[in-house]
């Protein structure tokens, strides 16, 4: 399915070429203790590779736009914590540091990520993209993905109101990105909700 959905203002828009260069990974919620570890909220499916000790990222600002001022954060090291991870970078040595960083989003350039598998896309990649069904009636237009148990949603925006489409196997025939549609089966009674 998709994974690391693409911050705003990090690279072209979908449908506009080129993908972002920048993709969001984690959100830093909070500061943990008073060593300068941070909380974060991984936004990836795949936290254990992209939150590796010495990976380098970048900080975005509270809407994940990347924030240039900021020079680059090394992974110093991270374990799991309930929900999420705790993560320490080799320069965050104190609360106060830890603590300008919450609220914050993390980035990392898409060139250094891990290749995605057949069948999987990067949320950017379905954003805007037409949504037909397999008779060739037009649904609309893909708004935004929401990450659900147990398959993601499109939202799609169409005509006469807002539809969500399971990200299944089931509905979802065909994804052709150079062509910028979605072919879908849907069930009975889906399009009417």
């Amino acid at each position: 399915m998709a994974r690391h959905p693409a911050p705003p203002g990090t690279g072209p828009e979908p449908g506009a070429g080129a993908g972002p260069e920048y993709l969001v990974v984690g959100h830093v919620t909070r500061p943990h203790g008073i060593r300068g570890e941070v909380y974060v909220t991984p936004l990836t499916d795949r936290p254990e590779l992209v939150f590796a000790p010495g990976r380098r990222m970048r900080l975005g600002d509270s809407e994940a736009a990347l924030d240039p001022a900021e020079p680059p954060k090394e992974v110093a090291g991270v374990r799991p914590f309930k929900r999420g991870l705790l993560v320490k970078f080799d320069d965050v040595r104190d609360r106060t540091a830890a603590e300008a960083m919450a609220g914050r989003y993390l980035l990392v350039p898409l060139a250094e990520l891990e290749p995605l598998e057949e069948g999987e896309y990067y949320y950017h990649q379905l954003l805007g993209l037409e949504v037909v069904t397999r008779d060739g009636e037009r649904v609309g237009c893909v708004r935004e993905v929401y990450e659900t148990a147990p398959a993601h949603l499109l939202e799609v925006t169409g005509e006469a109101k807002p539809h969500l489409i399971p990200f299944t196997a089931r509905i979802v025939r065909q994804v052709d990105l150079e062509a910028r549609r979605i072919v879908i089966e849907p069930p009975p009674g889906l399009l009417e909700l």
